[in-house]
């Protein structure tokens, strides 16, 4: 069985690539990237393959049994085309199942939404390719708040329009392992899941990084306005209206879904607590 990784340049593809590996070896696995040359530390065959380029990626599918379609980055309003041409050539190529990197999160209601709205429609044109299809719907990553820990302890807080609100946070390699078992096993298929471990408050996530780095940071609640704003002026408009749709996301519950990583993965997600233990 050929297994290919899109995406092998990025923290989530080339995570999945090093734990699909782990399954079945790296002769069966084929990583593909826009940019072959950006792809580092990966002992498995690279192909090139841009999700602009639909006979490219014919090209990069030859000879894939399964593929795993990480989510692009491009704007709504590329992103369900893009998808779209790696969906046909798959087709093409004679690819047998498909497992998609998905989100969780409402399809309306914040400017988070308009994501959702294209992975949504993704879901569809895979349910509907007449492949054998697996989506996994993430929840939110738990490394960029660790990553974002200097600036956290500069300001002595974390700052936010999630209030109350529980996050189903996950880590990549969790999902990783995940997508592997996925990848591989058939009694996936024609199966959606959630993918996150035990949800918690930004006071927990404050807790978690206050004990794993000595600091001693204090959750404030911000409103959605002027979270949103704040954003916006630190990262743009679209990164910054993104920013701001999770987080309101969170506020509204919609970051809080039962977990389905048990049946994905065959074990319990990794707890809170053993994550940021060996942080330390």
């Amino acid at each position: 069985m050929s297994i290919a990784v899109t995406a092998a340049s990025g923290h989530l593809g080339s995570e999945i690539i090093k734990a699909t590996v782990a399954l079945v070896g790296n002769e069966q696995v084929i990583g593909i990237a826009r940019d072959p040359e950006k792809v580092q530390a990966l002992d498995v065959e690279i192909r090139r393959g841009d999700y602009n380029n639909r006979t490219e990626f014919e090209q990069s599918l030859a000879g894939v049994d399964a593929l795993l379609l990480v989510s692009g980055m491009d704007s709504p309003d590329k992103r369900i085309d893009q998808h779209r041409n790696v969906i046909a050539a798959a087709q093409t190529s004679n690819v047998k199942k498909i497992v998609y990197t998905s989100i969780q999160g409402a399809d309306k209601g914040n400017t988070f939404s308009p994501i959702v709205q294209t992975n949504r429609q993704t879901e569809r044109d895979i349910q509907a390719s007449g492949l054998d299809w697996v989506i996994g719907r993430n929840g939110i990553y738990i490394e960029p708040d660790v990553e974002y820990i200097d600036t956290y302890k500069e300001k002595g807080e974390i700052a936010n329009c999630a209030a109350d609100g529980k996050c189903g946070y996950t880590s990549r390699p969790e999902l990783a392992y995940a997508y592997a078992r996925m990848l591989t096993d058939v009694v996936h298929n024609g199966n959606s899941y959630n993918l996150h471990g035990e949800s918690i408050t930004q006071t927990q996530l404050a807790n978690y990084l206050n004990n794993s780095f000595g600091t001693h940071l204090s959750y404030r609640p911000m409103s959605v306005a002027e979270y949103r704003q704040q954003r916006i002026a630190e990262l743009g408009d679209f990164i910054g209206n993104i920013i701001a749709g999770i987080y309101e996301g969170i506020r509204n519950g919609d970051a809080d879904n039962p977990s389905d990583f048990v049946l994905a993965a065959g074990r319990t997600h990794e707890s809170w607590q053993e994550y940021f233990n060996g942080l330390g």
